[in-house]
């Protein structure tokens, strides 16, 4: 699998049931929206979540009520935060939050971190075991045909990997749009099946026995807080 974690495969092991998905999707894009403007075409961060959102079944009414918030003067104030936990048996996780309620999402976190008898780290003391990366996946073009287009058009990246025809690249996040454009230059049609920015770990360990089990627990119990947006680990699932 080479060094970074098949995020779509993790994504699917630690997924939320729909009425979170939708809620989780609503705060980012209403957010992103009072941030970048209510035009997808003038804010390329609310078209990429749109396009997410739509992937995973959104409804359009969902996403329409979270731009029509902005276009109204609706206000509502949210704070990314992430917090660090250090779980079982060496491994860790990299938890964001997007609230309206920083005491809310704290007693929510505690509680949970409570019932797995694990621990909360201060500020950097995982963090510097994650790196903050984009990751674009796709099918349709060989590996020589990516790197070609990404020299071609000057665009750096961290590592690419292909496995059974799936191609992943990986960069900084601030190389995203410039990785896309790279590929869709060469295949405008090309279907983009991961498209992240996220905390991906630099080495992952394998869990058994009853540290899997109290670690299970714990990303069950993670997904099941309202503020929780995404959760990082660096564990084989």
């Amino acid at each position: 699998m080479g060094r970074f974690p098949n995020i779509a495969a993790a994504k699917a092991a630690t997924g939320a049931a729909k009425g979170k998905l939708y809620g989780m999707y609503a705060k980012e894009i209403y957010l992103s929206a009072k941030n970048g403007g209510v035009t997808p075409e003038g804010n390329p961060s609310l078209k990429r979540l749109i396009e997410k959102a739509k992937k995973d079944q959104v409804p359009a009414d969902i996403i329409k009520r979270a731009i029509d918030k902005v276009n109204s003067g609706v206000g509502e104030n949210y704070e990314t935060l992430t917090y660090e936990i250090f779980g079982p048996a060496g491994s860790t996780l990299m938890v964001e939050c997007l609230t309206d309620n920083v005491n809310r999402s704290v007693s929510d976190l505690r509680a949970v971190i409570n019932k797995c008898h694990v621990k909360m780290g201060a500020m950097g003391s995982v963090s510097y075991m994650y790196d903050n990366l984009c990751t674009v996946g796709f099918k349709g073009l060989t590996e020589e045909e990516v790197m070609d287009a990404l020299i071609s058009n000057d665009v750096d990246f961290v590592d690419l990997e292909s496995e059974d025809g799936h191609i992943s690249i990986y960069g900084q996040p601030s190389d995203l749009y410039k990785i896309k454009e790279a590929i869709t230059s060469v295949k405008s049609d090309i279907d983009f099946d991961i498209d992240e920015i996220s905390q991906l770990p630099k080495e992952r360990i394998t869990l058994t026995g009853e540290d899997l089990e109290i670690f299970n627990k714990l990303l069950t119990l993670l997904n099941e807080v309202d503020d929780v947006q995404n959760v990082y680990h660096n564990v084989n699932l």
